[in-house]
C-alpha cells in the first residue's frame, strides 16, 4: 500500500485532490497546499484545529492572540475549502484515507506567546494546547467520517520539531538561546491527550517525523498505531527500537521515494527504491511476507518543495513500490 506525506505544489485545491485520487486511489489523502494563501503552511493549518485558541501572524511567524481575526479565519476557511473539495473527489470511497496535522510539540515549538517567547517554554500554553489540538482533531475527524462514510480515517500527527524538542534544540524566539529540554514523560502525556483523541473519534493515529533521530521507542509508548519516516536516514543502530515497535503491532510509513525531483529528472529504478525496506527487512529477520502487511510507502516527505510534474510520478512510484515488497516475498 502507498500513499503521501500531505504537502503538494500549487494552489489548485481540486487539481491537486484529483491527482492523489487517481494516483493514490487504495490510500489517498487530504491535500495540503502550502502555497494557497494565508494558513495553508504546516503551522497555520495546525493552528486552525485549535479549540477556543486564536492566533495571528506576524513579523516572526504564527502567534496567539485574544480574539479570532482575519489570519485565523482565512486559516480555518481553507481547512474547510479542503474539507469540501476533498469530499467531492471521494465520493463513494472506502478504505484508508488519511487527513494531516500539525502534532502538539511542533505546535509549541513554533506558536509564539503574546509576549514573545515560543509557546515550549511555558507549559501551561503546551497543556493548552495539547488539549485544543485533541478537541479540534477528532472534530475534523468526525467530520471526514461523515463526508465520507466508507472511509477509515487515519489522522497523522507531524511532528518534525518532537526530536529537537527532546534535545533541547529548539531556539528561544530571539534566536540567542535554547529552550529546556521537554522530558520524555511530558512529551508522551501530551502526544497520548491527542491519540486518545484520535482513538474516541474511531481513528488510527500515526505520526510523520522526516527528521533524523526519531523518537520511535516514545511514539510507540504514546499509542501511535504507525510512524512514518524517511527511510533513507536510517541505518543499523535503528533495527532494536524499529523491531521492537513492529513486534508490538506498530506500522511503518517508509520514506523510500526521493520527495524533490532528483538533479538529473530521473527517478532510480523500481528495485533501487524498495532496496532500504529490502535490507531492512532483512537484517530484522522477520517474515518476508509480513512486510507488506506491516509497510506503507510514501515519499521521504512532503512535496510542497517539488516542480508541479513531480507528485503524479513521485506517487506513482510509490504504488510501484509497494507492489515490489507485496509481491516479491510470495515469489521467494
Amino acid at each position: 500500500m502507498a500513499t503521501g506525506v500531505g504537502s503538494m505544489p500549487g494552489a489548485d485545491p481540486d487539481e491537486a485532490a484529483r491527482i492523489v485520487m487517481g494516483e493514490l486511489e487504495a490510500f489517498p489523502h487530504l491535500v495540503e497546499l502550502p502555497d494557497a494563501g494565508v494558513g495553508t503552511d504546516m503551522i497555520g493549518r495546525g493552528a486552525a484545529h485549535l479549540v477556543d485558541l486564536h492566533t495571528e501572524i506576524t513579523v516572526s511567524g504564527w502567534r496567539f492572540a485574544d480574539r479570532a481575526g482575519s489570519d485565523e479565519r482565512r486559516a480555518r476557511a481553507a481547512l474547510a475549502r479542503d474539507l469540501d473539495v476533498l469530499e467531492e473527489r471521494a465520493q463513494g470511497f472506502a478504505g484508508p484515507l488519511k487527513i494531516q496535522c500539525a502534532g502538539p510539540w511542533t505546535l509549541a515549538a513554533s506558536l509564539e506567546l503574546r509576549y514573545g517567547d515560543k509557546a515550549l517554554a511555558d507549559a501551561g500554553a503546551v497543556r493548552d494546547i495539547a488539549a485544543a489540538l485533541a478537541e479540534g482533531v477528532a472534530e475534523v475527524t468526525l467530520d471526514v467520517q461523515k463526508r465520507v462514510p466508507a472511509a477509515h480515517v487515519v489522522v497523522q500527527l507531524d511532528e518534525p520539531t518532537l526530536p529537537a524538542a527532546l534535545a533541547g534544540r529548539v531556539p528561544t524566539a530571539s534566536g540567542f538561546g535554547s529552550l529546556p529540554i521537554v522530558e520524555s514523560a511530558d512529551a508522551v502525556e501530551k502526544l497520548r491527550t491527542v491519540f486518545d483523541a484520535v482513538v474516541g473519534a474511531g481513528a488510527t493515529p500515526i505520526v510523520h517525523c522526516c527528521a533524523s533521530s526519531v523518537p520511535v521507542a516514545l511514539l510507540v509508548q504514546a499509542g501511535a498505531r504507525a510512524i512514518s519516516l524517511d527511510a533513507t536516514l536510517l541505518d543499523e543502530k535503528d533495527d532494536d527500537l524499529l523491531g521492537e515497535a513492529i513486534e508490538a503491532g506498530v506500522s511503518f510509513f517508509l520514506g523510500l521515494v526521493p520527495s524533490i525531483q532528483p538533479d538529473d529528472g530521473e527517478l532510480p529504478r523500481t528495485q533501487a527504491l524498495a532496496a532500504p525496506a529490502k535490507r531492512l527487512w532483512g537484517r530484522l529477520g522477520f517474515p518476508p511476507e509480513l512486510l507488506a502487511r506491516a509497510v506503507v510507502v510514501t515519499p521521504t516527505c512532503g512535496l510542497a518543495g517539488a516542480a508541479p510534474s513531480w507528485p503524479r510520478r513521485a506517487y506513482r512510484a510509490c504504488v510501484e513500490v509497494a507492489r515490489v515488497l507485496l509481491e516479491e516475498p510470495e515469489e521467494s
